[in-house]
């Protein structure tokens, strides 16, 4: 079975209700209703039910019926949400009238269905640009504790299985945090080892701080500030088993890894990936994907204490499908550390 088999296999294992607030987006619908026949998730569709029943019965889709369909205009209890997110922005001074206005908005309302309990994740983007998705995320949901920066980790799935888990490999931060500090890099490479865990299955996860420097082979500020973060993840989760710094041929190839950290348990067996800032991972799993044909999944975001995610509004229809099973996927383990 691959990868993405057996996540949509967990996530079918233990049902999440996970929150689409774009129910009128074409390829979020047309997702959806595959994501409900194949029992994957229990969906929240937000917008307007009749337009959405309309554009299901448009566009042939049998299985909406299945979801719970939402408008946020006519919802019973918006009171009691709106009452929510006055309270835990009344520090910053929102009064109930405001919060009124924003329960309206579908990507604040998921998000307060999750912070209440009533949904277990929410996945936009189809249609919202990254930051509309993550502000109401980080105002209510908030972060993990121990945790303060939120970043993005890809999925790597190689043919070549000598490397990672049998060719599974996680990468971060590939998208949000441009020049991570040492502090917010050792955050970064916590949580990919928890995405690698959650996602990805990998029970052993075995973190690579890379850098274009092994283990002192080059001298420069920004190898030291991997080397600070290689010091400050091993605080932040004595438990978590990592290296660095480490050059990626270092980190993946045995034979290298040996001859240039020799002793590191980390050193050629790597299947986490921490890059030194989001330049390099962009660039990085970009030529992975042209150059190895490498398959690269995600970004799946990581350090929000519940899980949201954001979708390119580039996505395709199997991007949908797959970001609910992932989202699923880190909805059972978030419940898990609890």
């Amino acid at each position: 079975m691959d990868l993405i088999s057996e996540i949509v296999a967990r996530a079918k294992a233990n049902r999440q209700r996970i929150v689409l607030p774009e129910g009128t987006e074409e390829r979020t619908l047309k997702a959806a209703d595959q994501v409900l026949a194949d029992e994957v998730a229990d969906l929240i569709i937000l917008g307007n039910v009749d337009e959405i029943k309309a554009l299901a019965s448009q566009w042939g889709l049998t299985h909406i019926e299945k979801a719970t369909l939402l408008d946020p205009d006519t919802l019973p209890n918006k009171e009691e949400y709106a009452q929510l997110l006055c309270e835990l922005r009344k520090k910053k001074g929102m009064t109930i009238e405001e919060a009124r206005k924003l329960v309206l908005d579908p990507l604040y309302l998921g998000c307060l269905m999750v912070k209440n309990g009533d949904a277990d994740g929410q996945l936009a983007g189809a249609r919202n640009t990254t930051g509309n998705v993550l502000r109401p995320a980080l105002q209510i949901i908030k972060t993990v504790p121990g945790i303060s920066c939120v970043s993005g980790a890809m999925l790597l799935i190689s043919k070549n299985t000598q490397y990672g888990n049998h060719g599974v490999l996680v990468m971060g931060d590939v998208a949000v945090t441009p020049v991570p500090d040492a502090n917010q890099l050792a955050q970064i490479a916590v949580s990919t080892a928890r995405t690698a865990t959650a996602v990805a299955g990998i029970d052993d996860p075995r973190v690579a701080m890379l850098s274009f420097s092994t283990k002192g082979s080059a001298k420069h500020e920004v190898v030291d500030k991997v080397v600070e973060a290689f010091k400050l993840a091993k605080e932040l989760d004595p438990s978590l088993k990592i290296d660095g710094e480490l050059q990626a041929d270092a980190a993946l190839v045995p034979s290298i890894g040996a001859s240039k950290a020799p002793g590191s348990e980390i050193a050629g067996h790597a299947n986490v990936l921490i890059v030194p800032n989001l330049e390099v991972g962009n660039i990085g799993y970009k030529i992975a994907q042209r150059l190895g044909n490498v398959d690269a999944i995600g970004p799946i975001l990581q350090g929000i204490a519940r899980p949201v995610n954001d979708l390119s509004r580039g996505c395709s229809i199997e991007d949908v499908y797959k970001m609910v099973a992932i989202t699923a996927n880190q909805a059972i383990a978030s419940k898990t550390l609890k």
